[in-house]
């Protein structure tokens, strides 16, 4: 199976000499499983030729707004709904689950409750998941077909599905101690007040649910292609 990644940002230049870069993130979340990769750079405006390139398709966090006037995001909408008329299966992850649902008809805008960051516990069709979170900006109403298969105490659309190959979530369950410690230590008392900056540190070492995360979506590929 070939996994088109379409990185919508960068992971900090500081920090990826211990983690690398989006592409190498996603790819470590997901492997063993005898995937193939290919990374497509949307943010920096390198596309693929659409959405038959792969066999199914994920979309990154990226530290930018779906709603932001920048010359990739109108392009790769259109792939976002060419690859949901292709019914090949798309995952989107945080700012990946906010752009599926603004090309497919929701809004997307910061929220008033301010950001949420670290561990959370998000609540799945399926059960409770622990996973890291990075993210102001939410889904602030549901495009026309979406339904909710997550949500959290902050967070009310934060899974969606679209018919059987579509499926999105706020959460990063890339990010491990390692990615969450170095956002935290470069941007953590620029979000965070003192005590939630403190509280967010501390939860690093709680472990989180990213293996059954992960499960979650090569099943959700595998389902949907087979």
């Amino acid at each position: 199976m070939l996994i088109g990644i379409l990185q919508c940002g960068h992971f900090p230049e500081e920090l990826q000499d211990g983690v690398g870069d989006y592409g190498e993130i996603y790819q470590r979340l997901l492997s063993n499983r005898g995937y193939d990769f290919a990374v497509y750079p949307v943010v920096d405006g390198i596309f693929p030729d659409g959405p038959t390139a792969c066999d199914a398709w994920l979309i990154s966090g990226s530290k930018f707004g779906a709603y932001e006037d920048l010359p990739w995001i109108p392009p790769l909408e259109d792939l976002i709904r060419a690859i949901h008329t292709s019914k090949r299966p798309l995952v989107g992850i945080c700012f990946g689950h906010q752009i599926i649902a603004q090309a497919l008809g929701g809004k997307v805008d910061k929220f008033t409750g301010g950001w949420g960051i670290g561990r959370q516990t998000y609540h799945f069709d399926q059960g409770d998941l622990a996973l890291n979170a990075w993210h102001q900006d939410q889904i602030v109403a549901l495009p026309p077909e979406a339904r909710v298969v997550g949500s959290s105490a902050s967070c009310q659309f934060a899974a969606l599905a679209y018919g059987d190959h579509v499926l999105t979530m706020q959460p990063h369950p890339e990010f491990g101690a390692p990615e969450m410690g170095g956002l935290l230590r470069l941007k953590g008392q620029d979000v965070l007040d003192p005590i939630a900056l403190s509280k967010a540190q501390a939860d690093l070492a709680v472990p989180v649910d990213n293996p059954l995360a992960a499960e979650k979506i090569a099943k959700f590929f595998e389902k949907v292609l087979a």
